[in-house]
């Protein structure tokens, strides 16, 4: 039997995977939208975005817009690698029972 590859824990967490997945379709995304999207509550949002900065998936450029914070957050080519790998992964273990 072929060994099993290994999950990225990083991106296995539900909501991470999830924030990956949208960031990799457009260029760049602000908290607001994502929170909308995943319907995550602003605390787990922001925690497992910093999860995903702290290991290089991601850049974050904070800003004020008429005087309120803004957080856009951009994936990186980390990121993406990281991703790919994944999912990758993901097809081995499913042992090819979804299509490329």
């Amino acid at each position: 039997m072929p060994e099993l590859p290994e999950l990225n824990p990083v991106i296995h967490g539900k909501l991470r995977l999830a924030l990956l997945s949208l960031l990799t379709s457009v260029e760049e995304a602000d908290f607001t939208w994502l929170r909308e999207k995943t319907g995550s509550t602003d605390g787990n949002l922001g925690a497992q975005l910093l999860k995903l900065e702290e290991a290089g998936y991601l850049t974050v450029e904070k800003k004020f817009v008429q005087r309120r914070p803004q957080s856009i957050y951009r994936m990186t080519e980390s990121g993406r690698a990281a991703l790919t790998e994944y999912v990758q992964a993901l097809k081995t273990l499913l042992g090819g029972a979804i299509e490329s």
